[in-house]
């Protein structure tokens, strides 16, 4: 089914256009008789594209798997360090 409304019907009814266009209905927009545009929803992706490394670091960095373990005895003396007296970091 095709929904056709003219400019100043679409503005006071846009909520329930919108909600039909993402049922499927087709939602046509008009301005002195004369179609002007198609309402239609925005197809959603299944997940997020992951984030890749792009221009010239490309192919350069990676992460070994346990980059964020840290050894006890280093944390030890980065934490009783003379740097941070008051052990704030």
């Amino acid at each position: 089914m095709t929904i056709k409304v003219n400019i100043h019907e679409a503005k006071t009814t846009l909520s329930k256009l919108i909600q039909a266009a993402k049922q499927g209905e087709e939602v046509i927009i008009s301005r002195a008789g004369m179609p002007e545009v198609r309402l239609v929803p925005v197809e959603k992706p299944d997940q997020k594209p992951r984030r890749r490394f792009g221009g010239e670091w490309a192919g350069k960095v990676w992460y070994a798997p346990d980059y964020n373990q840290v050894d006890a005895e280093i944390e030890r003396d980065f934490l009783e360090s003379k740097i941070f007296p008051d052990g704030d970091v």
